[in-house]
This record gives structure tokens, C-alpha cells and sequence, in this order.
């Protein structure tokens, strides 16, 4: 066979038409009517010469060599009276080699490109593979799988336009059946087969290259189809409209197939409601050409353009042209014609997009060959203008996101309060952006706020994370000793190095004891226990290593049992802290809108910066501070009650200890670029944050005694007149029951660099 026959298939082909000379044998001797049986018998006497006709063939030069024969043969499939109007072909199995055409089909055919040659679409090798064994299946095992590919032949006209075409074909002339040498796959193969349709390889080791017969004809009929093709097209196009996403540049090509235009050009135009002008998508210039929405739009002034706009939201008529030539001549006169000639422009139509009363955007579509549009094109082009408007929406939800995500990128997670003011500096960013512009980003600080921190620290969690790293290890190690102790002739070297390990565990803990003991069970002890899984017979044995390997943490082949309890404890904690924090935080910033952030660690820990120049549209005053206050220590106390009742069912206990610390100085704060976070700004603001750090470890004055404690709540200060205003706080949440009647007054131990601390702790009251 030729080079059509390049790809590869399970099949050996043959051309060959004795399924319908079985036909033809039926006719002859069962027909009624004698002139049919006649027919049939002299087309059998015509070809009993050819043996090949019976016995199949691979000489596809035999083809044209009989073609008169061919013809003569298969006339009543191809009969003389449609042969103008059907595009129809005898093909070769599973091949592009086709004879016997319709003139219709010779036609199409001899009006594209000398070098076309016919190719199916969008089929790859594979999927052309599997397709070819379903065919084994639904013929020779009687599936009823009914798989088909869909085949278009796309053919240019005498234009150039592209024409796709439907391929149907018709396979009742062939037969499908193993060679001599074919494995006869069992029904569950097939059934395994047919769960896995994807799997190529699997496809080709049950139905191998060449290890089937398929002989005959098959007849294809092509049904043009560019309409509905093109359509199709154009929506998975216009999807991909999105802020920087490369445009193909095959929509005009798609276009011309569409309205059967040699030359076309498309443009597409935004409306942007919120500077009220059309937005042309400068990342498509090369796609989208809009000369007469631009030249119209550049006459009109600020009002007139608004008016326009306006117009079109309640008339949304499109304006089409056929022929400029056939315009008014007081039309000619005007500036607007001229452009349409400086751009060569005979027929064209502007097609406004309108959801809901609200201009989204416009099309607009030109030729340089006169009568190229007019109604029947716009009733083309109609399925289209119902998609369009999703890619609208979606495009502007990306804008937003992609803005959002330059915040995000460049910036950090921002709160909402200040997201006003990165959105500013982004949007310039964006569309410098487009417009393949250089933009530096600037800097944003806010100035004068007024800081409120707090904390929730899980107290003593390092000891805990030590605690349970021994008991991990030592777990580890025994689980080790336990399985050596199984083994017949164990080797007594490991054993004893795993005591070894327990030892320096025990009684020598170093900073890298764990990293030691590491190293030392994934390259020795792992491999060595692998081994003797794959040689024991011992039920048992082979259990307890499964199971110890199933215990270990895949990454780090160490135990992490206790430690993943506690890791699992404090991420539960942090999560409802934080959770407690951010639903809290909605009335918060109804008060006043201010800065907020939260960190994470053992414990959560969240800062509030407020002051004018986060909302500089909204009257401040120190009465809001107050209110502020009053909000965070009400909303730790709730945090703690929620906690008590939620510790219980967590994996380890732990304990908590709240602090609020009170600083009265005004500070600035910068969004670090480097870090892509907000930060204390400039030396003498740094410390409000020195205290922050230090305060963790703080001791009560003259005593050992931690300044923060579980079941208290500990207020910092370094102004007297801040116990006064804590004190009216806390007799107000007393009254709800959420402190109790026991508040100490507290002196702070000097911290390195901070003297003159103050504080105030009172128990929190659980027993409501």
C-alpha cells in the first residue's frame, strides 16, 4: 500500500468487493423482478474474470486501472441523477484513498489547492488505534459499544475559504475477521479493555499491529457543515478572551468560512461603565482591527460620547452596510466616509452587545468587497452574539482577579481596609501592563495609627514538642527492637547500635540526636528490614515489619505518632482562634475601618492599626480607640470560653494564656515589598514592636512567676492612665460574666532595652 496507509492499526487491508457481489448473487437468483435479476447477473459475468474483486487486493493502482468496471459496478449506489449534487466516494478502509466520486465531490475537489491533500481532523494516532479495535469489537465480538470518532475533511473553495465537512461513512461492504497468526482475546479481556478505552498500550498488546483482516469498501458522504463548524469554532475562540492570554490569530479565517467571504475583518470593543468610554483590548491589536468605532468615537466629546452610548443601551439596532457606493451623497461628504476609504472599506456591519439595558461592547465586521453583509450574514452570525456574552463577563471577572492577583503577587494578602489603596497603585500597574509599558510600583505606608495587639500563646509547647519527640523515637526504636528479636540469627550489631540509639535518646539529648538517629534507620536499618520482608516465610514477621513501615512518616521514615497528635492539637486551636478573630472582626470594622492582621504559630497572635489615613473619608476620633478596646478585650474573653469547651476534644491538651498590650504612640506602617507584608515603619516606631517580642517571657517583678498564665487574662500598659480605662472595661465584662472579681495589680520585671511596664490580670469565669 501506499503512504496513506502510514498509520499504524491492527488491521492488514484489503480492497474488496465480494460483500457486494454477495448482494448482487441474491439479487440474481431471489429478486422478483426479472429485469433487476438480469442486471445483477450481468455485472457478476462482467467481473468473474477478476479474481481480485472476490479475493481482495492491496494494488491501489488497480483502482484506477478498473475504474470503468468500478463505475459500472456500484452505479446503483451512485446513481447518475444526484451525481451533481451528492459529495459522495468509495474509500478504502480506514484510509484517505477514495475512487468512484461524485462530480459534486470532483468539483469541490478540483477547486481547492493542487497541494491539499485530505487529512482527517483532530485525530491522533491513538485515538485512531483504539478506534480501530472498537471496530473488532462491534463487528467480529458483537459489542454493542457504538464508539465513534467525528471526521471533517477540511477543503479550501476556489477562494481560499475554508469548507468543513461532516463525514458519515457507510461500512456494510466490509468484513472484519482475525489473521492466522491473531490471539482470540477471552470476553473478560474485553470487558478490561473496554473500562480502559484510554490505555493505547494495553489496546495493542491484545490487538497488535496487522493481526486483523479488514477487507471491502466503505462509501463516505461528505455534508458541508462550515456553519455550524465555524460557529462552533468561534465559541471556543472567544472563551479564551482574557486579560494576556495569546489570541489565535485564525479568527478571520474562521469568519470568511462562516459568512462565505473571501476578505474579512473583525473587531471587538469594550465597554468600560466605569470611566463610561470604549476599552480596546491593546494585547489584541493584532487580532482585533475596530477603524470605524475608533474614528467615529474620537469625533465626540466627553457628553456626546456618553449620550451615544446611552442611545445604543435603549436602541441596540445594529447598523449594516452593504456598499458604501449605495450611501446617501451628503453621507460621502462627511469625515467618517473618508476613513472608510482611507481603510478600504466597501461593506461592513456594527453589531452592539446589550444584556439587561446595559451596553457590555461592540463587533464590528468590514470587507473590502462590496455586498459582503446584509441581513441573511447578520442572521449567521446571531448564535454567536448569544456566547459572546459570557467571554464578556468572564473577561472582566479575570481583569478583577488578575488586578487582584498583581496585589497578591506584588504586595501581600491584603485586608479590605487598605485594599483601596493597592487596588490604585495595581490597576496603573495593569494597564501599563497591557499597553507594554513600564510602571514602577510605589510605595504604600499609612501614618499616625494608633496599634492594638493581642496574643493567644499555647503555653509550654516547645517542652511539648520535646516530650513528644521522645516518646516517637523511643515508640520507634523498641518497635525496632521487638522485630530484631524476631528474626533467627538477627544481627546482633544492629541490635545493639538501635540500644545504642535509645541511650543517646535517654541520656545524652543533643540538638542532633534526632538527625542522627535519622540518618542511621533510612540508610541501615530500612533497607536491611526491606530485604528480609522479601526473604522471610514468617507470617508474623513479615506483619510487624509491614506494620512498621505503615507507621513511619513516608518523608522522614521516623515515627511522628505523638508528634502529629500535637501538631494536629495546635493547628485546630490556631484555626478556631483565627476563625473566632475574622467573624469578630465584621463588627469591628463597622466601628471604624482600621487594619488587621493575624499570625500564626503556637498560638495566634493579631495586630489592629487604626487612625485616618486607612479611611480618610470617614470622621475619626480617640473615642473610637475606646470602642476598639473594649471590642478586643471582649472578644479574647469569648475566644477563651469557646476554647475551654472545644480543648476537650482535641487530640492533646494544651493550655492557653491571652495578652493584650496596650501602646498609646502613634506609629507608621510600610508594606515591606521584600517580605510582602505590612511592618512597623522607621527606628522610633520599632519599640512598640521590641515590647511585643518581649513580652512573651516576662516575669512578675521580684518573683520567678510568668506574667501570663492560663485562665487569666493579662493586660500590659505603660501609662497609669490606661489601668483607670482598662478597669471601666473589665467591670463591664465582669457584669456579663465573662471575668471574674479577682484583679491583680501587676509591676513587669525590666525586659532587656524596656523598664516601667504595668499590668492588670483577672481570671476568666468559665462556669456560665
Amino acid at each position: 500500500m501506499t503512504e496513506k496507509y502510514s498509520r499504524v492499526s491492527p488491521f492488514k487491508v484489503y480492497i474488496s468487493f465480494k460483500k457486494y457481489l454477495d448482494v448482487l448473487e441474491y439479487i440474481r437468483y431471489n429478486d422478483r423482478l426479472e429485469y433487476r435479476a438480469q442486471y445483477a447477473e450481468s455485472l457478476i459475468e462482467k467481473t468473474k474474470n477478476f479474481k481480485e474483486f472476490r479475493e481482495g487486493f492491496q494494488d491501489e493502482t488497480l483502482l484506477e486501472k478498473h475504474a470503468d468496471l468500478i463505475r459500472l459496478l456500484l452505479a446503483d449506489i451512485f446513481p447518475t441523477g444526484l451525481t451533481l449534487n451528492e459529495i459522495k466516494a468509495a474509500s478504502v478502509p480506514i484510509t484517505n484513498i477514495m475512487f468512484n466520486y461524485t462530480e459534486r465531490f470532483k468539483n469541490i475537489l478540483n477547486d481547492a489547492d493542487r497541494e491539499f491533500s485530505m487529512e482527517f481532523r483532530q485525530v491522533d494516532d491513538d485515538e485512531f488505534y483504539i478506534f480501530c479495535c472498537c471496530l473488532i469489537l462491534q463487528s467480529y465480538f458483537k459489542k454493542d459499544i457504538r464508539t465513534s470518532l467525528p471526521f471533517y475533511y477540511d477543503i479550501p473553495d476556489k477562494n481560499g475559504i475554508i469548507k468543513h465537512y461532516k463525514i458519515t461513512i457507510n461500512s456494510d461492504f466490509t468484513e472484519i475477521f482475525p489473521t492466522e497468526n491473531a490471539e482470540i482475546p477471552s470476553d473478560e479481556i474485553v470487558n478490561f479493555l473496554m473500562e480502559n478505552m484510554d490505555d493505547v498500550k494495553m489496546w495493542k498488546k491484545y490487538f497488535p499491529p496487522e493481526s486483523w483482516y479488514l477487507k471491502g469498501f466503505t462509501i463516505i458522504t461528505l455534508v458541508d457543515s462550515t456553519v455550524e463548524i465555524a460557529l462552533s469554532e468561534l465559541k471556543s475562540n472567544i472563551i479564551e478572551i482574557t486579560p494576556g492570554n495569546p489570541m489565535p490569530n485564525n479568527l478571520n479565517e474562521i469568519f470568511k468560512s462562516l459568512f462565505d467571504i473571501p476578505q474579512v475583518n473583525f473587531g471587538f470593543i469594550l465597554y468600560d461603565e466605569k470611566h463610561h468610554n470604549l476599552q480596546k483590548l491593546d494585547f489584541y491589536n493584532n487580532v482585533f482591527t475596530t477603524p470605524i468605532l475608533d474614528f467615529w468615537f474620537s469625533l465626540f466629546n466627553k457628553k456626546l460620547r456618553s449620550e451615544a452610548i446611552s442611545n445604543i443601551s435603549y436602541n441596540p439596532k445594529p447598523i449594516i452596510v452593504s456598499d458604501i457606493n449605495n450611501l446617501d451623497e451628503e453621507i460621502k461628504n462627511i469625515p467618517s466616509y473618508q476613513s472608510l476609504e482611507e481603510h478600504d472599506i466597501r461593506s461592513f456591519m456594527i453589531i452592539p452587545i446589550v444584556k439587561d439595558g446595559k451596553f457590555l461592547a461592540a463587533l464590528e465586521f468590514t470587507s473590502s468587497i462590496p455586498n459582503s453583509f446584509n441581513g441573511l450574514k447578520l442572521k449567521k452570525i446571531e448564535p454567536f452574539l448569544d456566547v459572546i456574552l459570557f467571554p464578556i463577563d468572564r473577561f472582566n471577572f479575570e481583569k478583577n482577579n488578575q488586578i487582584e492577583a498583581i496585589i497578591q503577587r506584588e504586595y501581600t494578602s491584603i485586608h479590605e481596609s487598605v485594599v483601596w489603596k493597592f487596588r490604585n497603585e495595581a490597576e496603573k500597574y495593569f494597564n501599563a501592563m497591557i499597553s507594554n509599558k513600564m510602571y514602577t510600583l510605589k510605595e504604600i505606608s499609612f501614618k499616625k495609627l494608633i496599634p492594638l495587639f493581642g496574643q493567644t500563646d499555647i503555653r509550654s509547647s516547645s517542652e511539648k514538642r520535646i516530650k513528644y519527640m521522645l516518646e516517637d523515637l523511643n515508640h520507634q526504636l523498641l518497635s525496632l527492637q521487638n522485630i530484631f528479636d524476631e528474626i533467627p540469627n538477627g544481627s546482633e550489631k544492629m541490635k545493639s547500635k538501635i540500644l545504642r540509639l535509645k541511650d543517646s535518646l535517654n541520656n545524652d539529648l543533643k540538638g542532633d540526636t534526632e538527625r542522627k538517629i535519622q540518618k542511621y534507620l533510612k540508610n541501615n536499618i530500612h533497607p536491611a528490614l526491606r530485604e528480609i520482608q522479601e526473604e522471610t516465610l514468617s507470617e508474623k514477621l513479615n506483619h510487624d515489619i509491614h506494620h512498621y513501615f505503615g507507621e513511619i512518616s513516608p518523608k522522614s521514615e521516623l515515627f511522628y505518632i505523638q508528634r502529629n497528635k500535637l501538631d494536629e492539637s495546635i493547628t485546630l486551636i490556631n484555626r478556631k482562634i483565627a476563625d473566632i478573630l475574622d467573624e469578630k472582626q465584621t463588627s469591628a470594622q463597622h466601628i471604624f475601618p482600621h487594619f488587621y492582621e493575624r499570625f500564626k504559630s503556637d498560638g495566634v497572635e493579631h495586630n489592629l492599626f487604626v487612625g485616618q489615613s486607612i479611611s480618610p473619608n470617614q470622621k475619626y476620633s480617640g473615642e473610637i480607640i475606646k470602642q476598639l478596646r473594649l471590642w478586643q478585650l471582649e472578644t479574647m474573653c469569648l475566644v477563651e470560653h469557646q476554647l475551654e469547651k472545644f480543648k476537650s476534644n482535641l487530640p492533646i491538651h494544651l493550655d492557653l494564656a491571652p495578652l493584650i498590650f496596650v501602646y498609646n504612640e502613634k506609629v507608621n506602617i510600610r508594606f515591606r515589598m521584600d517580605e510582602k507584608r505590612f511592618d512597623v515603619d522607621g527606628a522610633y516606631n520599632s519599640y512598640y514592636e521590641i515590647i511585643k517580642k518581649r513580652l512573651d517571657k516576662a516575669l512578675i517583678k521580684n518573683s520567678t512567676e510568668r506574667l501570663t498564665t492560663p485562665g487569666k487574662m493579662t493586660i500590659v500598659y505603660l501609662e497609669k492612665e490606661h489601668e483607670k480605662e482598662y478597669l471601666g472595661y473589665i467591670a463591664k465584662l465582669q457584669e456579663k460574666n465573662l471575668l471574674k472579681n479577682d484583679v491583680e495589680f501587676l509591676e513587669v520585671q525590666d525586659l532587656q532595652g524596656v523598664t516601667g511596664l504595668f499590668a492588670l490580670r483577672v481570671s476568666l469565669f468559665f462556669n456560665n
